[in-house]
């Protein structure tokens, strides 16, 4: 089977919709609004009407009934934010051209004139971004992914009426790509209810409601294609849907039979930005604990075991005389709640908060929902026996904070090597790229002109992922390569850069 590219994966709302395709329709509620008022006043979520086809689980002979119902909860977004872009004007010239210099050594009015990082002159510009999303409280709650309303200025939301309020954001994680809004309203706003992700089977019908390409709102059907889903997230759990999703669905309700929200539709899988099928809502159960630690706190607050863990393989459990290749193998364990407790590198961790641990993702996903500052009991498998095991949980933000304040620092004095400027890829920097938040690498902050870098197109933005065909995530990592590559007699070393997602393979000279 052929590996699908990282590149093929795309954010619903699409890498920023700057304008929609055409203006959007206005919306004419189908549902009684009476009646999804109602609802609203006695503070009960809107959910399907009674059917057979509901009752006897076969296929509904139309899906308007559940539209009618749960239509009114569901908004449109609109963001606004300020961004810079160059200044137009100069002459346009091919790249590599030598007259380039010339203009920009001289000032041409209009040409991009030289600086440190080669950043011309720019204007302030406003631009907008469209997404989905949906209400979750009478006290207007709404839930929406983070990066349709990340950078944001301003926040519209419309409502299925037509209606539109200014909404500010209470929340957000990254990590799981959920934001939380709140509007103010005058009266009770109708809303839904997350439903039980896990109950969702494959081949159950599940409803796709959204604002696709700015058109307005829209309705689309499919089945669970499949489960558990990872893209590239820690605590990625998504369920995988052949309902057409397209740019500007982002943040919208997956809805099944019953009108629950079992997914906030999230991302596709495309090679040409278009629904082919292929697209992916994280789980309710997941975002529902986001969005109340969100609605509570204004932050997350996921548990800290401090443990690096790996997958059992059938070698590993045959070797350690395990029943059974399950559980979560521990590579190190730094300083933390886990070291303090008295857990080794080397056990196996087979229980966590009474329930098994079927596999890595399985205990970080336990361990994030788990309470923070109160003991939990683990069993670790170890020298062949069982081991109890109590463990205060620390809280992972307050871990990885103090991660970042020395990333941060590093990225304030970024290091010259190979004719260009580095710095090691943060949570913060990986948000300004674009990329996800857990991804490791060095980050190119400048090239020098003439060095070799600049050579082979090398520029700002652009992340080294690997080195010598090995990983790279400090420049003591870069140097070791380069140096080990000098040992064997090499003039050159191969790195692996990303740009804007998409690999490419760079040799660079060493000499």
């Amino acid at each position: 089977m052929k590996n699908l590219s990282p590149r093929h994966f795309l954010t619903a709302s699409g890498l920023a919709l700057l304008v929609a395709l055409s203006p959007a329709i206005a919306q004419q509620a189908v549902a009684p609004a009476d009646e999804a008022q109602a609802a609203a006043n006695d503070n009960k979520p809107l959910a399907a009407p009674e059917s057979n086809a509901r009752k006897e689980q076969v296929m509904p002979e139309t899906f308007a009934d559940l539209v009618d119902q749960v239509s009114p909860a569901v908004v449109n977004i609109t963001t606004t934010a300020t961004v810079s872009t160059p200044l137009a004007g100069g002459p346009q010239l091919p790249e590599g051209s030598p007259f380039s210099d010339l203009f920009r050594e001289f000032g041409f009015p209009g040409f991009p004139q030289g600086g440190p990082e080669g950043q011309g002159p720019s204007e302030e510009q406003r631009s907008n971004a469209l997404g989905s999303g949906f209400v979750v409280s009478a006290e207007g709650l709404i839930v929406t992914n983070n990066h349709v309303i990340d950078g944001a200025d301003e926040i519209e939301i419309e409502f299925f009426s037509g209606k539109t309020l200014p909404a500010k954001v209470i929340g957000k994680d990254d990590k799981t790509d959920i934001a939380v809004l709140k509007v103010e309203s005058d009266k009770p706003l109708p809303f839904v209810k997350f439903g039980d992700s896990d109950k969702a089977r494959v081949g159950d019908w599940v409803l796709a409601l959204g604002n696709p390409l700015g058109q307005g709102f829209s309705a689309s059907t499919g089945i669970v294609s499949a489960r558990n889903r990872a893209l590239s997230g820690t605590y990625d759990d998504f369920i995988q849907t052949d309902a057409a999703i397209n740019r500007g669905n982002s943040g919208g309700p997956l809805f099944n039979m019953d009108g629950e929200v079992i997914g906030v539709n999230t991302a596709i899988l495309s090679p040409n930005g278009g629904s082919i099928g292929i697209g992916f809502s994280m789980a309710s159960n997941v975002v529902s604990k986001v969005v109340d630690q969100l609605e509570e706190f204004g932050e997350t607050r996921r548990g800290w075991l401090g443990v690096k863990i790996q997958p059992v393989t059938e070698d590993i459990a045959e070797s350690l005389g395990l029943a059974e290749a399950k559980g979560a193998m521990v590579t190190d364990v730094p300083t933390g709640p886990a070291l303090d407790a008295g857990m080794k590198a080397g056990d196996v961790i087979t229980s966590f908060g009474g329930s098994n641990i079927k596999d890595p993702r399985d205990l970080v996903r336990r361990v994030a929902d788990a309470p923070v500052g109160k003991a939990v009991d683990v069993t670790v498998q170890r020298d062949g026996k069982p081991v109890d095991l109590q463990i205060t949980l620390g809280r992972r933000e307050i871990a990885e904070g103090g991660d970042g304040t020395d990333s941060k620092k590093q990225s304030e004095n970024p290091s010259d090597i190979m004719g260009m400027s580095v710095v090691p890829l943060t949570p913060s920097l990986a948000g300004e790229l674009g990329v996800a938040s857990d991804s490791k690498g060095l980050v190119v902050q400048s090239v020098e002109p003439e060095g070799a870098a600049a050579d082979k197109g090398l520029s700002r933005g652009d992340i080294i992922t690997e080195a010598g065909q090995r990983p790279v995530t400090s420049l003591d990592d870069l140097k070791a390569r380069i140096s080990e590559a000098k040992d064997a007699g090499r003039k050159s070393l191969l790195l692996m850069v990303r740009r804007e997602g998409e690999p490419r393979f760079v040799a660079l000279s060493i000499e």
